[in-house]
This record gives C-alpha cells, structure tokens and sequence, in this order.
C-alpha cells in the first residue's frame, strides 16, 4: 500500500498546480433560449449537436430556433447510445470534420455529453481514443462546448472528466483532462419534467454518489466540501419529491443544482471506489452507471468507515441525524424509497474475481480513496449484491 499512497500523494500535489476553471452558467426555467446568445459569444458559426436518438422532439426545436436566431447553422449527430463506445467517438469526429463545424454543443443525459468532450478531444488531437485514458492525456483547447443536462445526475457540465466504453476489452475508459471542461452550461428544469422516475432516482443517485466519494475522500479541501456538502442536503430534500411528481419544477431546479455542485465537488476532489467498481458492472454487463452507484454505496461506505468516521459523521448532521451509522442508513433508506434494486441480476459469481481486480486496479493510485480495500474485501461485498433469478424471471427472458 505503501507505493499506492505515494502515488496518491504526488497526484495530490498534481492537483494543486493544476487549474481548474468554472463552466459558465444559465439556469432556470427557458433557459434554453440562451444556447444561441451562449455560442455566438465565442464566434461559433456551425455547431455540431450532439445527441441521443431518444432526445425529446420538443427539446430540439428550441434549441435550433435558439442558434438559428443568432445566425449559427447547425448539423445534429443523434448516434450516442448510452455508454458510448470508441466507435461512436470517431464517427462524431468523422462528422463534425464533415460538416465543416467549429464548435459543440451536447444536450441529453451523461452519455451525449462525455460522448461530445471524447469528440471534441479527437477532432484537436488525433490520436486513439485507449491512449487517452487516465490524466492530463489531450492538453489541447478544444473547440467552444456548451453542455445542457437534461438528467440531474452526471454533473458532466461542470467535470473534467469523460467515459467511453471499450466494447473489445469490456471496460470503461476514464479521460481526465481539465480542458474537457464545457466553456459554457444550461441548466433548466423544464427539461427535466419528462425523465421518468427510474431514471430520476438513478441519475439522482449518481449525484449524490459524487458528493459523497468527494467529500471523505483524501483530496478534500473547504471548496469541494461546501460544494458536496450543499448537494447532499438538495438531493436528500428534493430527489423524492422529483420522483414522485416529475412536473415539480422546484424540485427539478433544485436537483439540477444539486448535480452542478456535486460535479464541481468530484472534479476537484475526485471520486472513490463506488466508482471503480461500478464501471467494471456497466463495462461487463451494460448496467446503468447510476443505478450501479446507487447499489454499491450503502455497501462501500459500510466497508470505508474505520477509515473515515469522522466525515460520515459529519454528514449525518448535516442532513440532521447523529452518527456515521445513521447516515449509511439513511443512504439505503433513499435508495428503498427510490425502488433501488438491492443487487444485480446481472452479475455472475464466476465475474466477481476479475471484477474486484480491475475495480482496485483502477482505485488505487488514482482514486483518493480514504482507506484501502482488499481483494477478499471487495469480493465479499459483491457476493452480498448477487440476485438470482427466480425461475418465473428465467422463463420470461
């Protein structure tokens, strides 16, 4: 463990010198309309959209109406599935030189957005995608980048981070470069109202996973902590009430907001084994990052806690309960409310060995995790998430 904390050390220093920016934002209700104004600022002229084919037909209009009021053309690549891969990557770049754009804009969930920096990466810096993985790999300006969330999870618009899926290897690729950082972002609830409540409380969940992971985390300092500690109370105060009423604009403001913070927190103090676990399940099995994040926490925390009590206690007062335990518990009770599956159908005790391995290969060293898992540690609680199919389940398939 001794080489991982040196690691871990001169990454903490790496992180001081580094420079992170601010994305500029707009928010509140028909804050859309400002994706023009936003773009033409910095001299666009052809923006690239890039989207989901799932993106919702009224969202589109108005973005459109938006940029064409401001004399931008546009040209839409609507390919990005959820987990988008190396393939999908170079078809955007292949695109965007195309159609001759001079600037990005990404609007959907987590995926288009990651999808569109990982573009925007390759069309500055010409390189395979693999190569990029892992920190300060581009180092190059990319072109003007507004990002507008319509989920209230990722956080992506206020991240120096992206993930892309490596379909050969089965993993997903984690790029870190401060200059993924969207110059510009839209949060406006109104885009929000149609999620549904799966994948509110998902997305949700993922949020405050990102707060969490930044807040006991060894990189911590009083920027990141306000930052996740100000999430932490929207999340627990407004997730519920978004998912069950979609349309409480309120809510999904404040959840918006909620995701922003949350972003700001872990790309300053980045995240921990939550994470690097659930990206081995959503690399093997396709599981959606969130609802991963959402399961694995109750049970991460459970583990981290002789190593960061002080902090989870801390927590626990913040949302007004007494105790590091009480706060965990707190934790799975919002994940019961939500319907939160309690483990994976997906996953095969055969995996569990690979999976651990790679999770702590990614963790340590590059994580500021606040105390280490072992092997045996890791195996253990992904055996207590297996969920075997009952034989009704395994008829319907």
């Amino acid at each position: 463990m001794l080489l991982y904390k040196t690691i871990i050390g001169i990454n903490k220093q790496l992180n001081k010198l580094v420079n992170i920016p601010f994305t500029q934002l707009e928010s509140g209700a028909d804050s859309l309309t400002k994706a023009g104004e936003l773009m033409s600022s910095v001299g666009a002229k052809k923006a690239m959209i890039v989207t989901g084919r799932s993106s919702s037909m009224a969202i589109m209009p108005q973005l459109c109406e938006s940029l064409k009021a401001h004399d931008i053309d546009y040209a839409i690549f609507n390919q990005v599935m959820p987990d988008p891969t190396i393939a999908t990557v170079a078809n955007g770049a292949d695109f965007y030189k195309q159609f001759e754009c001079d600037s990005i804009i990404a609007i959907g969930g987590g995926s288009p957005i990651d999808c569109a920096k990982v573009i925007g990466a390759k069309v500055v810096k010409d390189r395979p995608v693999r190569t990029m993985a892992g920190k300060l790999k581009i180092r190059r300006k990319l072109p003007p980048f507004l990002a507008i969330p319509t989920t209230a999870g990722t956080g992506s618009e206020a991240t120096v981070a992206a993930v892309i899926t490596d379909p050969s290897a089965q993993q997903k690729l984690a790029i870190i470069d401060p200059v993924l950082l969207p110059n510009f972002a839209i949060l406006d609830p109104k885009l929000m109202t149609s999620l549904p409540p799966a994948m509110t409380a998902a997305t949700g969940m993922d949020a405050l996973t990102h707060a969490i992971e930044a807040y006991i985390g060894t990189y911590h300092t009083t920027l990141s902590d306000n930052y996740a500690t100000e999430a932490i109370q929207k999340i627990f105060t407004n997730l519920p009430i978004a998912y069950e009423n979609g349309q409480d604009l309120k809510a999904r403001e404040e959840m918006a907001w909620a995701s922003y913070e949350a972003g700001c927190a872990f790309t300053r103090a980045f995240v921990g084994y939550v994470h690097a676990i659930a990206h081995q399940l959503g690399g093997i099995y396709h599981i959606a990052h969130g609802q991963a994040n959402a399961v694995l926490l109750p049970g991460v925390l459970r583990l981290l806690q002789p190593y960061c009590r002080q902090r989870l206690d801390n927590l626990a007062d913040i949302i007004g309960l007494t105790g590091g335990d009480a706060f965990i518990e707190a934790v799975s009770n919002l994940n019961k409310q939500l319907n939160i599956p309690e483990g994976f159908k997906e996953l095969k005790a055969e995996d569990i060995p690979m999976i651990a391995k790679r999770a702590l290969e990614e963790a340590h060293g590059t994580y500021p995790v606040p105390g280490y898992l072992s092997q045996k540690q890791c195996e253990q609680l992904l055996h207590s998430l297996l969920i075997e199919e009952t034989e009704e389940e395994a008829l319907t398939v």
